[in-house]
């Protein structure tokens, strides 16, 4: 009798949210796809849905990956992901894009059609150049396009220490040169930046986001000790990404985000997946889906 009366709430409130015009709250990862399921659109889709938010993908390529490394690369025609983006935001829409993998200049120059002419609100770039087992993800000839292509159109950029110093051309040694470093990379065009210390040692994490208008916010948290540490980076951006997606501000959507983080590596940190790193636990504590009127 309750599962039947519960059945009946659900149906005539879903009737309700249709008649309303109402929609879930859209979030579009243009990524690429690991096959072991830890990083890349995998990563981005579980933390879509357990940040409940719908997501939707345009794969830039297809990696043969696990937890011990990256053993092959397949790449997507420029012209099949354009036809991924069109099918994607022509029906569906998008009120977050997030960026991750764009191995060549003509993926990125796809891409920085499609924000041009679809104007997400709010786009996420992580610059994924690496993968945590070390192996590169991004030709040299890439790294330029990708700057002066994707930067200007972006709302944050994510770069790790071995991204930021790929981009910048030089370390980044200590908590007391991310300031500096930050800086650097805002003068590359993009209009906020959130770098990320976690490659740093010591028992904190600290990350600095710091906006072209002047605003900072340093975030530190002690360290998590834990060999599951497969695509933090994809996750953290996805998670930025759904919370501008469901209104936040930028400082507030990386604070939520970083929590997020921090709680699925703690709720993941003991679970053996994998003979290298593993991932991690991105259904900690999944949400229902947040519905909007359209």
């Amino acid at each position: 009798m309750n599962s039947s009366h519960n059945s009946i709430q659900r149906s005539n409130g879903d009737s309700d949210h249709r008649a309303a015009g109402a929609r879930y709250v859209r979030v579009l990862s243009i990524a690429g796809s690991d096959s072991g399921g830890g990083a890349g659109v995998q990563a981005d889709l579980k933390t879509f849905a357990a940040l409940g938010c719908y997501g939707m993908t345009a794969i830039t390529a297809l990696t043969a990956q696990n937890t011990r490394g990256v053993s092959g690369i397949h790449s997507v025609p420029p012209a099949f992901l354009k036809a991924q983006l069109q099918a994607v935001l022509d029906d569906i829409g998008a009120d977050a894009v997030k960026i991750g993998m764009l191995h060549a200049p003509e993926v990125v120059e796809v891409v920085a059609w499609a924000i041009d002419h679809y104007r997400p609100a709010n786009v996420v770039l992580d610059p994924v150049m690496v993968a945590s087992s070390g192996d590169r993800l991004m030709a040299n000839e890439t790294v330029a396009v990708l700057v002066k292509e994707l930067f200007p159109r972006a709302t944050v950029i994510t770069p790790n220490l071995d991204e930021a110093a790929l981009l910048l051309g030089r370390g980044i040694d200590g908590v007391a040169a991310l300031d500096d470093a930050a800086q650097a990379l805002l003068a590359l065009g993009a209009p906020a930046v959130l770098l990320k210390g976690g490659h740093l040692t010591g028992d904190d994490v600290v990350d600095v986001l710091l906006q072209a208008d002047g605003a900072s916010l340093h975030l530190k948290t002690s360290r998590i000790a834990t060999p599951n540490g497969h695509g933090t980076g994809c996750t953290l951006s996805s998670a930025i990404a759904c919370y501008l997606a469901q209104g936040l501000a930028l400082p507030q959507a990386v604070q939520q985000a970083r929590g997020y983080i921090l709680q699925a590596i703690a709720a993941g940190a003991h679970v053996r997946t994998g003979q290298g790193q593993g991932p991690l636990n991105h259904g900690f504590a999944p949400v229902a889906m947040h519905i909007l009127p359209d």
